[in-house]
């Protein structure tokens, strides 16, 4: 069975940092290709960053570019979100995933940026 479990969100103000993590089993870890994806109430899933599954190729939002590092462990089977200069518009749930639609994703952690 697979599993993605994300955690590290929390409430922050304006301009702070969050690292997210996402512990997985259930898959060969090594070989996928892995994102994260944001829900906010209302608006569905945004697709926010992918990561190769050597880690060597990444890809990101605009609106998150230059302040979200995505990295992975492949030894832990970890996948990482590092949030920077986070701002209210980033507040959401956090999911990691092994589509980039969100198909199939973890439980989400919750971001919340206050101004």
């Amino acid at each position: 069975e697979v599993t993605l479990v994300e955690s590290g969100g929390g409430l922050v103000q304006t301009g702070g940092s969050l690292r997210l993590s996402c512990t997985t089993s259930g898959f060969d870890f090594n070989r996928y290709r892995l994102y994260w994806v944001r829900h906010v109430p209302g608006q569905g899933l945004l697709w926010v960053s992918t990561i190769s599954a050597d880690g060597q190729f990444t890809e990101y939002l605009d609106l998150v570019k230059g302040r979200f590092t995505i990295s992975r462990d492949n030894a832990k089977s970890t996948l990482y979100l590092e949030m920077t200069d986070l701002k209210p518009e980033d507040s959401a749930v956090y999911h990691c995933s092994t589509d980039s639609q969100g198909n199939r994703r973890g439980q989400g952690t919750q971001v919340t940026v206050s101004s």
